[in-house]
């Protein structure tokens, strides 16, 4: 490799048919700089191996037409062509997670401007020697998990195979529906320095990119259209429709197929892709919590009960599918999946099982595997790998570590063989001399592969064009009748000169870029789209959207974590107002004895703080600081905490306003709480209140997304049910408090049930200064017109449970028949204050309000959550 910074070679002035017909003008030029790339490195812009200190020399002629068809124009708008590309992919919300970054977890998809560009030749051989691998990968997991002729033979070792963590025992002898195992296979590709494409990796289990390359493809060729009609450039939709085609031609309900994306969760590296993906496909993206296993059958479980899925669609790994055969610990999975696999009652793409083969320690035995399976020699050579299981190799090549990359033989999963990929001659002496040991103690663990030099395509930055090395993911598509076709695009990753030199496979996680990838061909494009064709009035008439029990059950505790999160911080607040003496007199007794009970009630205070009768000020004290306790179950930073959490969970279903908001509002109190306790503020108690009031507002406009901007279909009934219940727990308990200590009867007393029920404002209104029993429980207890009363409260849960329960009406009944009807209760009877406890039958009703909110939703969580009925609780001996 050359050492230092390349020269910088500009465009020659002679040079017309790089941009348009005429001579380039001066500021075209000055735009036009190329930044000459490394030795040893073939060039994609040039099409040439770079060496010595020779030019740059002409650009190819694929370059030259893109550049053709950009014009001058476009040329100089590059850098705002590449602003808009960024903008677009923050206004998309793609993101790529990086778990080894605390600082940045999540990073936006890094996306060039400039795409990778492959000439029908090219394409030709790539696509050749891709389906024939695909071919291949698929006959290999057929044998081994069938009759093994290929570890009888010897032509792969059965320590590398049977030994690998990935190979599924359990598996052994299942054979999926219509004998497909592999329905995607990755190839990560790279260019040497003599122009030729060979294969680096393989991806069987379940291979990521096809979400990201859309999003790639849908925001690049926007910016670049001219370039992108101009050339020719094949289409991605046809590879799609060809994958979901496969999969219905072998699904046990063919074209009637219900089909989902099985998800690890949002915290998952490539979870937008997931979410991409699946809405591009036109399926539902579930989690493992989502599905069930019945009877050797697979359902989703919704809102209307167990719906059934034929293909599973999955981006989780092998080991985590089912705990019952294969990861007992793991959360990710369906128990019972394998068994359904066997019985060919549902189609999983790919089948498990499949890890084995990206092992790197494979590629040496590849050829003669395909001579065997296929009677045929492999079109697309591997890069050159030795494994260390076998001494010979090892004692070969151990003298000369420093000419490869050593990569591990088994998956990162593999705890006790994993590591990083280590190109050995970045490695100090002492440091190499160490990793040779540790392949010396464990020679099978570690595979040796002759070092890549990738070729380098251009990439805009800074004003110039420079040369970046990239590697180009492919994906091959089975078709479900023995056929494969490979996807004319791909996902290309760019990574800069150091990122190459310590990582030779360049992964997003260690900080490359991706472009799109452009097929060009000489004749027609593929005309074919996935965008969904014009809905009839009997379509329309017909559709139901499904929610999943996930969801439902996110969306309901979204809004009891919501209605949760604004009664902590308003009892807070009234709280400390109550005992900073911000009210117009210094609390009462029996307001203090209130505030007590609800505070330790709600998880403001602990059950050691004296309360507020024995001292004011530690009472204070500890409830400013228990604000700010995420560990406290119920107090307002868990909650807050709480809700962001559910919120994470439904992004696909949140306005990006409304996630904002739920963001900000946990962000900024946490922050301003900090900044308080961090300073030495005179009056922490007035700042303390301020902050709870800015939450308050954060809140309130939380809430009126939540009534305005959703749709008001069985999710956000849900939703909404859940608020109602929390409303009607803590409503019931508070007034039924504020009545046994008395509050009616004092001043500051009868403020504070207002206060709590958020209604001074509109009982003022109506009664203006009276403080009398009866105004006041008609307005918070009868008043259907009044969203924080009881009667409101429980009207609207009993409407909406009986809409969201419309296809099981007996149960919706049985339900809304345990929830309270305080319109038909007797305002007389309950404002009577006779006998020894002072409004009892009121306090007795009150309190049935409370126990009433819980059973109803535990009935809700057995019934659309877990599904669970009589049949579950059976046990068949």
């Amino acid at each position: 490799m050359s050492s230092g910074v390349p020269a910088i070679v500009p465009l020659p002035p002679q040079q017309t048919s790089l941009l348009s017909d005429e001579p380039l003008d001066p500021v075209a030029l000055a735009h036009g700089a190329v930044q000459r790339g490394d030795d040893g490195h073939f060039d994609e812009l040039t099409g040439r191996l770079n060496e010595g200190a020779a030019p740059a020399g002409a650009l190819t002629p694929i370059w030259q037409r893109f550049f053709t068809s950009t014009g001058v124009q476009g040329w100089q708008d590059l850098p705002h062509r590449l602003d808009r590309l960024r903008h677009r992919v923050r206004e998309d919300g793609a993101t790529y997670n990086v778990y080894d970054d605390p600082d940045q977890p999540t990073r936006p998809w890094p996306l060039e401007l400039l795409p990778m560009l492959i000439g029908p030749g090219d394409w030709a051989a790539i696509e050749q020697g891709v389906a024939q691998r695909a071919r291949l990968l698929n006959a290999a997991m057929a044998d081994i998990y069938g009759q093994r002729s290929l570890l009888d033979l010897g032509l792969l070792p059965a320590s590398l195979v049977l030994g690998h963590p990935q190979y599924l025992r359990a598996l052994h002898g299942a054979k999926p529906p219509g004998g497909v195992h592999l329905h995607v296979a990755a190839f990560d590709l790279s260019r040497g320095p003599d122009g030729s494409w060979r294969v680096l990796q393989q991806r069987t289990q379940a291979p990521s990119g096809l979400g990201y390359l859309i999003e790639n493809r849908l925001i690049v060729s926007q910016q670049l259209p001219e370039a992108f009609r101009d050339l020719h450039v094949q289409r991605l939709a046809g590879s799609f429709q060809t994958l979901m085609e496969g999969l219905m031609r072998i699904s046990p309900a063919g074209e009637t197929s219900r089909a989902v994306l099985l998800t690890p969760g949002p915290h998952n590296e490539t979870y937008f892709e997931h979410v991409f993906l699946a809405r591009y496909l036109g399926i539902t993206l579930v989690e493992g919590g989502d599905l069930t296993v019945r009877a050797n059958r697979l359902y989703l479980k919704t809102l209307r009960g167990l719906e059934r899925v034929h293909i599973l669609l999955r981006r989780v790994d092998d080991e985590y599918l089912d705990p019952l055969e294969l990861r007992p610990d793991s959360a990710l999975g369906i128990p019972g999946l394998v068994q359904a696999l066997r019985a060919g009652e549902v189609v999983v793409a790919n089948a498990p099982g499949a890890g084995w083969l990206e092992s790197p320690g494979l590629a040496a035995f590849w050829p003669g595997v395909a001579r065997h399976l296929l009677d045929e020699e492999l079109l697309l050579p591997s890069a050159t790998s030795w494994w260390c299981g076998e001494q010979t190799v090892w004692d070969r090549h151990k003298s000369r570590l420093e000419e490869f990359v050593v990569a591990p033989t088994f998956p990162a999963s593999d705890t006790t063989h994993s590591f990083a990929p280590v190109l050995a001659a970045t490695q100090a002496p002492s440091a190499r001399a160490s990793l040779a040991g540790r392949i010396e103690a464990d020679p099978a663990a570690h595979t040796l592969q002759a070092r890549s030099r990738p070729s380098e395509m251009p990439v805009w930055h800074e004003g110039r064009l420079e040369p970046r090395p990239a590697v180009v993911r492919v994906f091959a598509i089975a078709d479900g009748q023995g056929g494969w076709q490979v996807l004319p695009g791909g996902m290309t990753r760019v990574a800069t000169r150091r990122e190459a030199l310590h990582d030779p496979w360049l992964s997003m996680q260690r900080g490359s870029a991706s472009a799109d990838t452009w097929v060009l061909t000489e004749g027609p494009v593929d005309p074919t789209s996935l965008l969904p064709k014009p809905l009839s009035a009997t379509d329309l008439s017909r559709m139901h959207r499904s929610v999943t029990s996930r969801s439902a059950e996110n969306l309901f505790w979204l809004g009891r974590y919501t209605e949760r999160a604004e009664n902590s911080v308003r009892l807070a607040r009234l709280t400390l107002e109550s005992l900073s003496g911000a009210a117009l007199h210094e609390a009462s007794p029996a307001v203090l004895a209130v505030l007590d009970q609800l505070a330790r009630r709600h998880g403001l205070a602990g059950d050691s703080v004296p309360s507020p009768l024995q001292s004011q000020r530690v009472f204070e004290r500890s409830l400013i600081h228990a604000l700010g306790d995420t560990r406290g179950a119920t107090s307002v930073a868990f909650n807050l905490q709480a809700l962001q959490g559910c919120a994470q969970a439904l992004r696909e279903r949140l306005s990006p306003e409304h996630w904002q908001l739920i963001r900000e509002v946990g962000e900024q109190f946490q922050g301003r709480l900090s900044a308080i306790f961090g300073s030495a503020s005179t009056d922490p108690v007035t700042e303390v209140i301020d902050a709870l009031t800015q939450a308050d507002g954060h809140l309130a406009a939380i809430t009126g997304g939540q009534t305005d901007r959703m749709t008001r279909d069985d999710g956000w009934r849900l939703l909404s049910v859940g608020r109602q219940l929390e409303r009607l727990d803590f409503l019931s308990h508070a007034m039924a408090c504020s009545f046994e200590h008395g509050l009616h009867r004092c001043d500051d007393g009868f403020a504070l049930m207002l206060g709590l029920f958020d209604s001074t404002i509109t009982y003022r209104a109506h009664f203006q200064a009276r403080r009398e029993v009866p105004p006041l429980l008609h307005l918070l207890v009868f008043d259907t017109d009044n969203p924080r009363s009881l009667a409101w409260v429980g009207r609207t849960m009993r409407e909406r449970l009986l809409k969201l329960a419309r296809h099981e009406p007996d149960w919706a009944q049985e339900v809304v028949e345990k929830l309270p009807r305080p319109e038909q209760w007797s305002l007389e009877a309950l404002s009577a204050d006779v006998g020894d406890h002072a409004h009892a039958a009121l306090v007795e009703v009150l309190q049935a309000c409370s126990v009433q909110a819980q059973e109803v939703s535990d009935a809700i969580g057995r019934k659309l959550f877990s599904h669970v009925g009589p049949v579950d609780r059976m046990v068949w001996q």
